[in-house]
Order: structure tokens, then C-alpha cells, then sequence
């Protein structure tokens, strides 16, 4: 068995950073994490299942080793009782189960939260991973060398148009719909010799560690999501979430993620106290030059200067459409785009559409409504029509 997940630190920063915010304020949370394969009519996937689990056998058995956990001491985010709790870490294997549901991959981890948060992005690296490698060949490699030379192309004419108030920054977070952990690295490494004024860091921290680049990353909708179940009242699920993480880090993280609830909704919570304390938002779903001037205007309204703020674009991006985002922007704020299939899994083949999505906390329901179609994952219609009701989301919303 060749294994797929080699280190703990092979995963994105924002597992590590909402890990630790979820180990300080809410440590009893019990949670519920689902794969899905959102083209598992043409990807059923079960054919893997045996592998799989040999994979998560193994993961079971990894630990973070001293060098390791000297890197994340290292981060200034990083606090010592959380590398303290790492140093005992391991996952179990009670806590996920594989199967074949009606013909599909099924794959569930509940349990403590703090326990079970971090299978997501492993499970997503090792079902890709798995999938490819029955489809790994020579000529793929080199068509995707080829599209990846033609990618640095693109970076490369950009600094013949005429310069912008802020620059063009981009980062890898291709994690978990990748390749191969080796193409990874391939793709990281090159970018980062070949156009290191504009490729920025990566999300996969072992590789930020070992190629000497900036992790990078903050919350995903896991955070913010959980905050439906633990107590507060449901329309002020969002301000708690914003205002743990400013108690958390203190300035450090100041990337707000938005859609939730939908962009209109995160705004009207958004005030001035937390528009001042965060130093952008990232758009991860729905129109992104519609988001991007929501946005503006907001802090426009608030009297913020824009430039002192960064949009971040991370919904399915291409260097293309990251190109046509920043000539919009660029000029009335600070951008950064976090690309991931097109970077790490661009070579030829069609790709698989896969998440694995909190559903539920301590018994209860959570959900998204994001700004884009397809992008839920809750079976309770009755939460659903109720989070709709609280936050004033029309039926007809793209992510309803």
C-alpha cells in the first residue's frame, strides 16, 4: 500500500486555525462530517471503497512528529495548549465508517469535533488521489507540464499591461481535489521559482514548511456553521462566530468568509466594529464582480477606505478569471485569488466534484445558503425554510 497521506501537516492552514478556536470556546461539540460527490451519477466511486479504508487505516496510525510541531509553534497564530493537544492527537477509526449507499461512495465522521474536523481535507486528497492513480499515465503527466508551462505564460504577459494600484497575488489552495500529493508539490515548486512575484503561498502547509513559503488561509463555512448549534440565537450565529475569532487572533486571520447565509445577510451583520477589525472577506460563491462591489459599497457606506482591505476570490477559479477580477478591482483595492483544481489538477482528465461538509452539531441541523446553486448540503427542509425565514432569504435565492 503506497500511502496517500504521509504527515499530519499535509493539510490546509485553516483546518489548523479553526481547530484551534473550536478546542478553545467549544471542545464538547459533537459533529457530523459527510462526504459527497456532487457528479456521482457519473463518479460513483464505491469501486474504491477498499482502498479507502486501507488509507484511513493508515491515517489512524500517523502522528505529528517534533519538527512538525515545531513549525506550527513557529506560526505566531499558533498558541502552545493547541500544539500541546497535537502532540497527543491521533485520529480514530471509530469515528469514520465507509460503505456503499444505493450504489454511491458513502463516507461519514462523527464524533467529538475536535476530533473529527481535521479527516475532511485527508479524506477529500485520498478519494482524489485513489481515483487518479488507476488513470496516471505518462502522457498525462506531460500534457499537464504542458498546461502548467502555458499557465506561467499567462503570469508572465500580465506584467506588460499597464500597472494597477495593487498587484496581482495568487495562492494555491488545491488540497483536496488534487492530482497526486507529488504533482502538488511539482506544480508549488515551479510556481514558486518561476513567478514568485505573484504566486504568494499555499494553503497545504507541509508544503509551505518545506519549500519555505507563506500558509495561508483563515475559516471556512465549518465555523462560522457551527455556531448555529451551540447556543446563541440563530440570527446571531454569525456575530458570534466573527466576534470568537477576534478574540481568538487578536488582529492575526483577518479574512471573513461570507455566503453562509448569502453576501446580503453577512453584510447586515458586518458593522463597523467588525468591518474595522477584519482586513478583507472572501468570496466563495455566487457572481464575483457583483460580490466585489457589494462589498465596496459596504465599506464605502461605513467610510472605510477600500484600499486598506483585501477581496479574496476563491469559487472555482482560472488565471483567466482571476486576470478579468483583478482589471476590475485592482485599481479600488487589495485582491488575492486562491485557485485549487485548475492549479493542482489541470492535466487533461475530467475531475470529480467532491466535498465533505459539516451537517450536523451536537444533534442539530446546520446549513449553508450560499450565493450559488448546488452549493448545500442539509436534508432538513424544516432548518432550512427556518434559516431562509430568520435572515429574510427568498425562496428563489440561488443557494436555497
Amino acid at each position: 500500500m503506497q500511502p496517500v497521506i504521509r504527515s499530519l501537516l499535509e493539510t490546509d492552514l485553516y483546518k489548523f486555525t479553526m481547530w484551534q478556536a473550536m478546542l478553545h470556546r467549544h471542545p464538547a461539540v459533537q459533529a457530523e462530517y459527510v462526504f459527497v460527490c456532487r457528479n456521482a451519477r457519473d463518479y460513483p466511486l464505491t469501486h474504491l471503497i477498499a482502498e479507502i479504508e486501507e488509507q484511513l487505516d493508515h491515517l489512524c496510525t500517523l502522528r505529528f512528529q517534533p519538527d512538525e510541531l515545531d513549525y506550527l509553534a513557529g506560526l505566531r497564530f499558533i498558541k502552545s495548549d493547541f500544539v500541546d493537544f497535537l502532540r497527543i492527537f491521533q485520529f480514530q477509526r471509530d469515528f469514520i465508517t465507509v460503505r456503499d449507499n444505493a450504489g454511491t461512495l458513502e463516507i461519514v465522521a462523527r464524533g467529538p469535533q475536535v476530533h473529527v474536523m481535521a479527516f475532511e481535507i485527508h479524506v477529500l486528497a485520498i478519494v482524489n488521489e485513489l481515483y487518479f492513480r488507476h488513470l496516471e499515465t505518462p502522457q498525462v503527466i506531460a500534457e499537464g507540464r504542458r498546461r502548467l508551462v502555458e499557465k506561467i505564460g499567462l503570469l508572465r504577459d500580465i506584467a506588460r499591461e499597464p500597472k494597477r494600484r495593487h498587484p496581482f497575488e495568487f495562492f494555491d489552495f488545491g488540497v483536496r481535489r488534487r492530482f497526486s500529493g507529488a504533482w502538488h508539490r511539482e506544480v508549488v515548486q515551479t510556481l514558486a521559482r518561476e513567478v514568485p512575484q505573484y504566486f504568494k503561498g499555499t494553503s497545504n502547509v507541509l508544503l509551505a514548511r518545506d519549500l519555505n513559503l507563506v500558509p495561508i488561509g483563515t475559516m471556512a463555512h465549518e465555523y462560522l456553521q457551527m455556531h448555529q448549534a451551540t447556543g446563541v440565537r440563530l440570527r446571531d450565529f454569525q456575530k458570534a462566530a466573527l466576534e470568537s475569532w477576534v478574540q481568538e487572533y487578536r488582529g492575526d486571520l483577518g479574512i471573513a468568509l461570507t455566503d453562509v447565509v448569502g453576501m446580503d445577510a453577512f453584510l447586515a451583520d458586518f458593522d463597523l466594529y467588525f468591518a474595522k477589525l477584519f482586513d478583507g472577506l472572501r468570496h466563495d460563491s455566487g457572481e464575483p464582480v457583483a460580490w466585489g462591489e457589494k462589498a465596496l459599497a459596504h465599506y464605502a457606506k461605513l467610510r472605510i477606505d477600500p484600499h486598506t482591505k483585501r477581496l479574496v476570490f476563491s469559487d472555482s477559479l482560472t488565471l483567466p478569471k482571476a486576470f478579468r477580477l483583478y482589471r476590475h478591482f485592482a485599481d479600488r483595492t487589495q485582491c488575492g485569488f486562491g485557485i485549487g483544481t485548475y492549479l493542482t489538477n489541470d492535466v487533461g482528465l475530467h475531475t470529480l466534484h467532491i466535498v465533505m461538509k459539516l451537517t450536523q452539531c451536537n444533534g442539530q441541523p446546520v446549513a449553508k445558503l450560499s450565493d450559488s446553486p448546488g452549493k448545500i448540503l442539509c436534508e432538513d427542509q424544516t432548518f432550512l425554510a427556518y434559516l431562509r425565514q430568520v435572515f429574510n432569504v427568498p425562496v428563489d435565492h440561488p443557494g436555497s
